[in-house]
């Protein structure tokens, strides 16, 4: 893969020249409140338009109002609200630009499609389901129907119909049949299934596509350019409940019939993407849970299958064909940053077009290919719309809805630090000074340890380090083994070795930083971090002293009782620990930091939510039992009815609550001269 090279961009092309210049107000938790979520950009067929959604947190703190927005591609356009919310998602355009489609709420709070003139007026619903959920939905190429993924009991065929209601009282049980029963989105699974159905637009009719076998779903669902197929992805096994990895690759005709399986490469197949002629499909293949994925761009009128990625050794997203079919796009994690790449369909390689300084989402490119709209962010700035043409050249914002808090706060960019581990591992990390820092005085720092342990931290919007800053402490973070956005190798590094090379990072990249930034006072240390963070963080307190405070937050402390309450199938935790927790015990439970409880001397706040299936919550419960009966000053704070993902999408009062909690912890622990 190529490597990064500059951008023709300047700071003040991202931010309001207030912002630039030099600001007082560090970035205080209650500021989360004021940012403004902008998402899932859509440009018309035409270029001249771009639709999207708009989030605000609401008057109570206690959930977020999320309403279409349009705007002009031309330069000074202002935005405007196309619905009035309060969550409304999902706009795509017709074929035509006539209309958008968009998921929003009914009078009984149930998910309709509904369509909406792009200049505006009274939105039309166009489904009125009774039973079942939208999961997805794209139009057909003549614009006459929809093609929608229904998430739906399979004895249900007429979704439009009222259920019948069961007479008698209800017992209020849950029953598990399959070894996956749960996820952290949906709590306990039901007997919905996601199949395919045609939507008539003009009649509201639906028609299925896909029978509602109870064995599967089938999702990732694509109508061809010629609007004569749909592909889409099963696992036809039987085994997707009993957590088989492998997908296979499906093409069924739009009308009807008898689905077929393509010859793909064994493993998991994900995210269809037809090309513009009809004749070819690429798609993402990945061997086994743990392998290097690879696009495929494959024949389907008797040509080769081409891999197109054997020089590029990362994992790509949201692919997007060019219109002229000459070539792909994707974005992938690139060393603290996830840029848009332009991909060879001769499995040359590819080459980064924008985003080399921060991250782009959602790309999405106009029919006659001459322009590209997607969101961009960076540690700076909150996630806008952006447009550039199909080269990624003359990139601008189109909104600057969170201009306005911004100009009021003074925020830092990253410093970046790289070292090589004794393992000849190259690897990058980044350094926050506090805010308001002045040369020759000494500060407090937070390790702040990323999840994952995949995944990667960089150039993006994580408003948490700012909020430290702040308080005035530096925040320090690494990518360490187990990260993407560094090739496979790397991120395969730390599989079967948690508590090994990525605590070994983390505590190496900790003395870099020391002994780089003399600013940083190595009695005033303290150390969080969320779900494998959370883990690191309390392994780390059972491994050393050095840290004033610790606040493990959706962690796990004992994988022996992990393995059995989280909601990942037993065939994952095998391939993540290479055999059962009988097999490999000595394993399991060597690496818990419950094991090695006796150890810690370190101050500890624990961060759980009761709804957590990830990390459930008893995994905090058995680390603050612990502590307590050890005698170590700890406490735990408990979010009632949130989830793992409490500090990305957890309701904004808890958000802030979390955040002001931390740096109350470390702020009691800590002895500023």
């Amino acid at each position: 893969m190529p490597l990064a090279i500059p951008l023709a961009l300047t700071l003040s092309t991202l931010l309001p020249v207030s912002t630039v210049e030099a600001q007082s107000a560090g970035m205080a938790p209650e500021d989360l409140y004021g940012v403004v979520g902008v998402a899932d950009p859509r440009i018309s067929p035409d270029g001249a338009r771009v639709v999207f959604t708009v989030e605000r947190v609401a008057e109570d703190a206690r959930s977020r109002e999320r309403s279409i927005w349009i705007t002009s591609t031309a330069s000074g356009a202002e935005p405007t609200r196309l619905t009035d919310g309060p969550s409304d998602s999902s706009p795509r355009w017709s074929p035509d630009g006539a209309r958008v489609a968009y998921l929003g709420r009914d009078s009984e709070e149930r998910a309709q499609l509904h369509l909406v003139a792009p200049s505006g007026g009274t939105p039309t619903p166009v489904t009125a389901l009774r039973q079942g959920s939208i999961s997805s939905f794209e139009w057909t190429p003549d614009g006459t129907a929809i093609l929608l993924t229904l998430n739906l009991d399979p004895e249900v065929d007429e979704p439009l119909v009222e259920p019948v209601e069961p007479e008698g009282p209800v017992p209020d049980i849950v029953v598990v049949r399959d070894a996956v029963f749960a996820s952290d989105e949906a709590g306990y699974l039901d007997e919905r299934r996601k199949h395919l159905w045609v939507l008539d637009v003009q009649s509201g009719s639906l028609r299925a596509l896909t029978s509602g076998d109870p064995a599967w779903n089938d999702e990732h669902a694509t109508v061809s350019p010629d609007g004569g197929r749909v592909a889409f992805v099963r696992d036809a096994s039987g085994e997707e409940y009993d957590g088989g990895f492998d997908r296979g690759l499906w093409f069924l005709a739009l009308d009807g019939g008898t689905p077929a399986a393509l010859d793909t490469p064994a493993g998991r197949v994900e995210n269809p993407v037809w090309a513009p002629a009809n004749d070819r499909v690429v798609y993402r293949s990945t061997p086994e849970r743990y392998a290097r994925p690879h696009l495929y761009l494959h024949s389907l009128v008797g040509g080769p299958r081409v891999r197109l990625t054997a020089e590029v050794d990362r994992r790509p997203e949201n692919l997007l064909f060019h219109p002229s079919g000459r070539h792909l796009y994707f974005t992938a994690d690139h060393q603290g940053t996830h840029p848009l790449y332009r991909l060879a369909l001769d499995g040359s390689g590819a080459t980064p077009l924008f985003g080399e300084d921060g991250a782009v989402s959602s790309p999405t490119i106009s029919a006659d290919g001459s322009m590209l709209a997607f969101t961009y962010e960076n540690e700076l700035y909150p996630p806008e719309i952006w447009v550039a043409d199909a080269e990624g050249r003359q990139p601008r914002p189109l909104t600057r809805f969170n201009d306005e808090l911004l100009a009021g706060l003074d925020l830092q960019r990253l410093e970046e630090l790289r070292f090589q581990n004794p393992d000849g591992f190259p690897l990058q990390g980044f350094v926050l000074r506090p805010h308001g820092f002045e040369p020759g005085q000494s500060y407090p720092l937070v390790l702040n340890i990323k999840g994952g342990p995949g995944g990667m931290w960089g150039s993006r919007w994580f408003p948490e380090f700012h909020m430290l800053a702040a308080a005035g402490y530096g925040v320090a973070f690494v990518n360490y083994r187990g990260s993407s956005g560094y090739g496979h190798r790397h991120m395969d590094a730390v599989r079967r070795d948690y508590g090994g090379a990525d605590a070994t990072d983390n505590l190496l990249f900790l003395d870099q930083v020391l002994a780089r930034h003399d600013w940083v006072d190595p009695e005033r240390l303290f150390v969080t971090g969320g779900s494998h963070g959370g883990f690191l963080t309390a392994w780390l307190t059972t491994r050393t002293d050095r840290f004033r405070a610790a606040v493990p937050q959706r962690m796990v402390s004992n994988w022996i009782s992990e393995a059995g309450t989280q909601a990942f199938p037993p065939r994952a935790m095998q391939d993540e620990f290479g055999g059962t927790i009988w097999e490999r015990f000595d394993d399991y439970w060597g690496r818990s930091p419950l094991a090695h409880a006796p150890q810690v001397t370190t101050p500890t706040l624990v961060i759980h939510s009761t709804d957590d299936r990830v990390t459930p919550i008893g995994q905090g419960q058995e680390w603050f039992y612990a502590l307590r009966a050890l005698g170590i000053p700890s406490e735990m704070v408990i979010f009632e009815g949130e989830s793992h993902a409490l500090s990305r999408t957890g309701r904004p009062v808890n958000q802030v609550e979390r955040i002001r909690r931390i740096i109350e912890w470390f702020d009691r622990w800590d002895e500023r001269p």
